[in-house]
């Protein structure tokens, strides 16, 4: 899989590109990730890749020229079978972990990080498929985002765990609920025990309780 992220700050995602899972699912060739600075695309000796919004209003808008130097640049036939492009924007669909494993599926994913007061609407009109959003609260910006939806992504992919039973009732894989409460050793801490159940290796009933357990949001 290709995941492409375009930003204004791409130095916000080398420490955890190369770090843990992120890491070595690059280095197993299960996913190519790659930051574009959008900044490199602005024909403006600056470099200035935003501008005071038309008709008035407070703060600055992310400039549509830019983003689509960079996606042409990056990806220069689009639409492509099997791709996405998906704007980070507060006031788009909600990211959950069944769009996660349907971004999983695709051959490539292209990310823009919205920032400042917005972007473009013709961004959205002309550039990309969705707009997403991981929930109703305001960043600085669209790279948190991107990086929590890279990370989703990536550890649904083939191979990536070294477990793929990991993968299995995880939280959110039915909407609304959240996996059983999880224990380990020692057995009995301070005053504190794990469920007797759990140490019983009646595995029916070991089932039984962790059904019961699910919490339901």
């Amino acid at each position: 899989m290709r995941i492409v992220i375009a930003t204004l700050f791409p130095d916000f995602f080398t420490s955890p590109l190369l770090s843990s899972m992120l890491k070595r699912a690059q280095e197993s060739g299960a996913v190519r990730v790659e930051v574009v600075d959008i900044r490199q695309y602005s024909q403006d000796t600056h470099h200035v890749t935003d501008d005071r919004p038309f008709g008035g209003g407070p703060g600055m808008v992310m400039m549509v020229e830019p983003i689509d130097r960079a996606l042409q640049a990056v990806q220069p036939v689009w639409p492509r079978e099997n791709c996405k492009r998906v704007l980070t924007s507060p006031k788009g669909k909600v990211f959950t972990q069944a769009v996660a494993r349907e971004y999983a599926a695709l051959d490539e994913l292209v990310i823009i990080c919205g920032h400042y007061e917005g972007v473009d609407e013709r961004v959205s009109e002309h550039l990309i498929d969705e707009e997403v959003s991981i929930g109703e609260f305001i960043l600085t910006g669209g790279e948190p985002v991107a990086l929590t939806l890279v990370d989703s992504v990536i550890r649904l992919l083939p191979g990536v765990l070294g477990n793929s039973a990991s993968l299995q009732a995880e939280s959110h894989d039915t909407p609304g609920f959240l996996s059983a409460p999880q224990y380990t050793r020692p057995s009995s801490y301070a005053t504190w025990e794990v469920p007797a159940v759990l140490l019983s290796g009646n595995h029916a009933e070991i089932t039984r309780w962790k059904k019961e357990k699910q919490h339901s949001k």
